[in-house]
């Protein structure tokens, strides 16, 4: 049986906009562009909005999952598998979640340290970061979720700094349309699905939702809006750089800030940077609330000490973290398990828990 959620910790279905946007939104907007690009050349906008599209069928399969089992995902594995194996079964997802939150932090860590403060202690930045994370988890679900509003509201300014590009801008750089093969804007699709993923996060909150038939609306137009932002962005990067310009660019969308002139600022990007810490926080929040979650669901772990121990291990293994290869395997790792999560495993729990309804009817 679903423990029952008290009505004071629930939040509107509309804060589930914020909650899925700042999902998708993290660290990956700061250098997608050259990977999808390797792939299908400057057709890979299209890429962007294939991979955008996919989405809202997954998250209407996730909405289906959630209102037959009236509940998160370990009540739907419990409704399909049993009560004992249904836990076994979520508690994998403890180290998902871990993974995420360590990739968001550990790739933040390193564009501070490439951009700004070369000798930058990667356990202090960790620690001090951790430190706010338990104190805004404490809080509890309700101000992880005011977090992830002012991560969305307060950056968007950042937005109408990519207006200085238009005079260097040149839309022919996409032309000709259609120049790659279906294959290759499938693959790039793929990788863009990577960058998008997050909005999993919707199987484990459900239940803190109050009147969730109303937060559907809102959770399909937080992909909306993330997909329309990446496929400008990416119009915008692709007829600003040449293709062989922005294969040299591990970051392109800091790469742009440089462009920003202001009286008052020298060097926009530092505070691009600066910015992205607001950014990154309910990302990071999200995933070790998700992980302390399950632990509290499945183990019966009070979520206060599952996020102790999450973020005691987020301190101790970002360090064996340290060259860009290793950081670079372990967004791999994090992306591929994502995306067999979402496109493989998710499908597959949606089509059990029809056929176990249909049988129990």
């Amino acid at each position: 049986m679903e423990p029952l959620v008290p009505e004071r910790a629930k939040i509107s279905p509309f804060l589930v906009f914020f909650l899925v946007h700042t999902m998708q939104f993290g660290v990956g907007i700061l250098g997608f562009q050259r990977l999808i690009a390797l792939t299908a050349g400057y057709d890979a906008w299209i890429s962007v909005i294939i991979a955008g599209l996919s989405i809202h069928v997954i998250l209407w399969m996730i909405y289906r999952i959630l209102e037959t089992v009236n509940g998160d995902i370990i009540s739907a594995h419990s409704y399909v598998f049993g009560k004992k194996t249904g836990r076994l079964i979520t508690l994998p997802f403890v180290l998902y979640f871990l993974c995420v939150a360590l990739t968001t932090l550990r790739t933040f860590i390193e564009v501070v340290q490439v951009w700004m403060f070369q000798d930058m202690s990667t356990f202090w930045y960790t620690f001090a970061f951790c430190v706010l994370a338990i104190y805004i988890i404490f809080g509890g679900f309700r101000t992880v979720t005011g977090i992830a509003f002012f991560g969305v509201v307060l950056p968007s300014y950042l937005i109408f700094t990519f207006f200085f590009t238009f005079p260097y801008a040149d839309l022919r750089n996409l032309l000709p349309v259609f120049d790659h093969s279906i294959k290759d804007l499938v693959k790039a699709a793929y990788q863009m699905s990577l960058t998008y993923l997050g909005y999993e996060v919707l199987l484990f909150f459900y239940p803190f939702i109050k009147d969730p038939q109303k937060s559907k609306k809102w959770a399909h137009c937080g992909v909306l809006c993330t997909t329309i932002l990446y496929t400008a962005i990416t119009i915008l990067t692709f007829s600003y750089f040449s293709e062989g310009q922005l294969q040299k660019n591990i970051w392109a969308t800091l790469t742009i800030w440089k462009v920003v002139e202001m009286p008052f600022v020298e060097r926009f990007e530092y505070i691009g940077i600066a910015n992205w810490n607001i950014v990154i926080l309910p990302n990071f929040c999200i995933a070790l609330w998700c992980g302390s979650r399950i632990l509290k669901r499945a183990a019966h772990l009070k979520q206060k000490y599952g996020v102790l121990l999450l973020t005691m291990i987020v301190l101790i293994t970002i360090n064996f973290f340290k060259t860009r290869e290793q950081i670079n395997t372990l967004i791999t790792f994090t992306g591929k398990v994502s995306f067999f999560l979402n496109y493989v495993y998710i499908p597959l729990l949606f089509i059990l828990v029809l056929i176990v309804k249909k049988v129990k009817k």
